[in-house]
């Protein structure tokens, strides 16, 4: 039998928040009670959060607009294997607080406060909060950025993710050097293509393949992937570049994050086609896929390595027109 939900919680906001309540639900999978006023971010969803996971614990806190019936804000952390400490998110690039940019500035700070206060109460010293990129939502960021410092955390770890704005043409912030790479794949006959889900299996070994050979980990396993691309297929996409007699060249992991997101999350090609550089055709094909869906903002990702920037994947990301934006990991520990 499965376990009866905890009873929802409702925290005091001060007289100042107005017509704003938050409501906290504990339990894996919670979800909102009231519709969100927001697109959410696939990451943040309830439907995302019920994949299998080794959290023990998961908490939802749900910034409710009473007037306007709606959720404007949420934010969920979990439990992990270090004692008294949450974060958020759980096996997944980001989590962290997402909320309309029309929620006050003191309301997200109330909000944060009493967020804080709870997670006290239950125990919780430590927390870590990994959070979207600035480009997403720059207001929500910048509004976060000081009322969590202003709260006493830390910002753990500032990451430099690029982006791709799809309301420009492709080539017209590609450096000249992968515009003439771009003409190069086209002319030796290679060519964008969506793949079917069915593939994955030999997708995924090439993907790893490719990163040995840069001696780099990848970090999601194969269950999980498909797993992902079950749950939500029409949020994960396989897309490749076949040269001219149909073998793989390059291929990525796609992730609709939300209507306007699409997260370029895996490229990969070996380094035999190292002269023909067919990710730039990999995310001209990106670029236009995004294009035709709607969406305005193509990741590209970070470019670590551990926790070192990896520079020649930083140079690359410029050179094909890459817009810097910041994100943060923010912590909180016992003082």
């Amino acid at each position: 039998m499965s376990a009866t939900p905890a009873p929802d919680v409702y925290l005091p906001l001060p007289v100042s928040a107005g017509r704003y309540q938050l409501r906290v639900r504990e339990g894996q999978g919670a979800a909102p009670e009231l519709p969100l006023a927001f697109d959410p971010w696939l990451y943040l969803t309830p439907a995302y959060q019920q994949l299998p996971a080794h959290a023990s614990q998961q908490w939802l806190f749900c910034l409710e607009d009473a007037g306007q019936q709606q959720t404007v804000g949420w934010l969920t952390v979990f439990a992990t294997d270090v004692t008294h400490a949450v974060r958020s998110p759980h096996q997944a690039p980001f989590g962290g607080v997402q909320l309309t940019n029309q929620v006050p500035y003191e309301v997200l700070h109330c909000f944060l406060v009493a967020v804080q206060h709870y997670l006290q109460e239950q125990g919780i010293e430590i927390v870590e909060l990994k959070c979207a990129p600035a480009a997403y939502s720059p207001l929500t960021t910048a509004r976060l950025t000081q009322t969590l410092t202003g709260l006493g955390y830390a910002i753990k770890l500032a990451e430099v993710n690029y982006h791709l704005r799809l309301a420009d043409p492709f080539e017209a912030g590609l450096h000249s050097s992968e515009k003439r790479r771009l003409r190069k794949c086209q002319r030796a006959g290679m060519y964008f293509e969506q793949e079917p889900p069915l593939l994955l299996p030999a997708a995924y070994e090439f993907i790893v393949q490719c990163r040995q050979e840069k001696k780099q980990h990848f970090s999601v396993d194969l269950a999980r992937l498909q797993a992902l691309f079950r749950r939500f297929p029409r949020d994960y996409f396989l897309f490749s570049v076949r040269d001219a007699n149909g073998e793989w060249a390059a291929l990525t992991i796609a992730v609709r994050v939300n209507g306007a997101v699409l997260y370029n999350f895996a490229p990969a090609s070996p380094r035999a086609f190292n002269a023909f550089s067919p990710v730039v055709l990999l995310t001209a094909g990106l670029h236009h896929f995004g294009q035709a869906n709607g969406m305005t903002l193509l990741d590209l990702g970070t470019s670590m390595l551990g926790q070192e920037p990896n520079f020649s994947l930083l140079r690359f990301k410029e050179h094909l027109g890459g817009v810097p934006s910041l994100k943060f990991t923010f912590g909180r520990q016992p003082h």
